[in-house]
């Protein structure tokens, strides 16, 4: 078993473990996970961010943010969750087991989070204790996935979230170039949903500006707990 479900309080664990419905369905079991998964996830945002800037000096903050998006989204955090056998340990009712709960990329990630969070309070809140879980993890992520996760999709993630959440009118981008030297030319890019600005982004071209703005806009979506 890995050394991530060895804990000193098993009641920590058991309610990391613990989501919502199953607490519905059994008011006798006590809290869910949801504060863990909060504190956890504040971990991993930290702890995914200072391993991304040591091991990539010459990147710069645009790109180490899109890096570090791809490394703890829902998918990935999913897989990680899968690797250290959370996926049958969750506690779900009923209803989210019959809803193919146990696959769920969202129950999952947030599963994950969760257990992340009880691991650093097990661990009298020692971060390294987290550190020397989370980073093999990281390590054992391809490069070409986060490459290729970091730049690909953001928009369609965007407007997919758009549809689903405010309107079925697709987002719209304004792009300027801004500057930069002709041969090396800067973009800027807007992207709103009606007359809200949702996230701003710089590129070498059109595309990557764009790119960026969608990915700053799942950021902070993601910041308010809406993605």
């Amino acid at each position: 078993m890995h050394k991530l479900l060895i804990f000193h309080n098993e009641k920590l664990l058991r309610r990391a473990l613990t989501h919502r419905s199953y607490v519905h369905e059994n008011p006798g079991e006590g809290e869910h996970n949801e504060r863990l998964e909060f504190l956890g996830d504040a971990l991993l945002n930290f702890l995914s961010g200072e391993y991304l800037y040591r091991r990539h000096p010459e990147k710069g903050e645009d790109e180490l943010t899109r890096r570090r998006s791809a490394l703890v989204d829902e998918k990935q955090l999913a897989k990680f969750a899968i690797e250290v056998n959370l996926d049958l340990r969750m506690r779900l009712g009923r209803g989210a087991i019959l809803d193919g709960g146990y696959q769920n990329p969202n129950l999952l990630s947030s599963t994950f989070e969760a257990v992340l969070g009880a691991y650093y309070l097990d661990n009298n809140s020692d971060i390294e204790a987290v550190r020397g879980i989370i980073e093999p993890l990281f390590d054992s992520v391809p490069e070409q996935i986060v490459v290729s996760r970091s730049n690909v999709d953001s928009k369609n993630r965007f407007q997919e979230w758009v549809q689903r959440n405010v309107t079925q009118t697709p987002p719209k981008y304004f792009t300027l170039q801004t500057g930069g030297l002709s041969h090396a030319p800067e973009f800027v890019a807007k992207v709103l949903v009606g007359e809200k600005i949702y996230g701003e982004g710089k590129g070498r071209n059109k595309k990557d500006a764009e790119k960026a703005a969608a990915e700053d806009a799942l950021i902070k979506l993601k910041e308010q707990g809406l993605v």
